[in-house]
């Protein structure tokens, strides 16, 4: 059985605080994107993972085999799997690849086993994976806040076009947070972004990308900085890094600047990939 591992950018983020337990409190606009990779699973006598890239390892750490122990623990089955993973979505890029993965293992092991389980009950043990699982779960827009946790949904109109561009060097969440003042970072209006999203309005969107983790990031790789600037310089409406980086994607109507922009970042040997929400 195969499902699609969709990557996400936040439109806005805003860090609002930090929470006595460590980690953070969020407001963030999440949309899933019309790009992802690809994991297949199948019911088998003993567990065993493939995949397309040597580079994560293979252990307890890997999100797909982590989700697969959290529900495990959670409904006591017995069967194990057969998993091939073809990864696309680049690793510390801000795009949610791992949690992406994750999800769609607890997809396809809910399919696969036919379990009777609630979407809610499914987003709740998604939290226990990863804070980004719950949305990567249920692949839709959202108005996202807690650690990630509290999902709530909402229908786009938009017609524009996204650029994905990585430099090679990615971010690490973790220290990206640790590097983070609160003082100084932006705090965007989600709520903004939100209404700009459901009502068309493309130049309330293009105003309103905000994220608080650039301030940490830029410092933490330069590269995200240039590639923004070079964005709105070669004509891109607007830019944004997404998550806590490395990739920064940007937002045209025109296909001719899509395209010459896209060739631009190409010919420096960056990632780069030309895609839409997913509505």
């Amino acid at each position: 059985m195969r499902e699609n591992a969709y990557a996400k950018i936040n439109l806005s983020l805003d860090v609002v605080s930090r929470r006595e337990d460590g980690y953070h409190e969020l407001s963030m606009i999440m949309v899933p994107l019309h790009f992802y990779d690809v994991l297949e699973m199948d019911i088998s006598k003993e567990m065993e993972i493939k995949q397309n890239i040597g580079y994560i390892p293979k252990d307890e750490n890997h999100t797909v085999l982590k989700a697969i122990k959290v529900l495990r623990d959670e409904f006591k089955f017995k069967e194990n799997f057969t998993i091939n993973l073809i990864k696309h979505i680049p690793t510390q890029a801000g795009l949610a690849g791992g949690s992406a993965d994750a999800a769609a293992a607890m997809r396809l092991v809910k399919k696969l086993l036919k379990l009777n389980v609630s979407d809610e009950k499914m987003i709740k043990l998604a939290k226990k994976v990863g804070a980004d699982v719950p949305f990567c779960y249920m692949n839709k827009p959202a108005m996202v806040s807690g650690i990630g946790e509290k999902l709530h949904f909402f229908k786009v109109n938009t017609d524009f076009n996204i650029l994905l561009v990585k430099p090679k060097k990615g971010v690490s969440t973790k220290v990206a947070f640790s590097k983070l003042d609160l003082n100084k970072c932006d705090h965007p209006n989600i709520f903004a972004m939100k209404k700009a999203l459901i009502s068309n309005d493309y130049e309330g969107v293009i105003n309103n990308l905000s994220n608080s983790l650039e301030q940490p990031s830029f410092n933490l790789v330069p590269a995200i900085k240039d590639i923004k600037e070079d964005m709105i310089r070669l004509g891109m409406d607007g830019a944004l890094m997404s998550g806590s980086g490395s990739t920064v994607f940007g937002l045209t109507r025109d296909i001719e600047t899509l395209e010459r922009v896209n060739k631009y970042f190409k010919d420096k040997k960056l990632f780069t990939r030309k895609t839409v929400i997913k509505k």
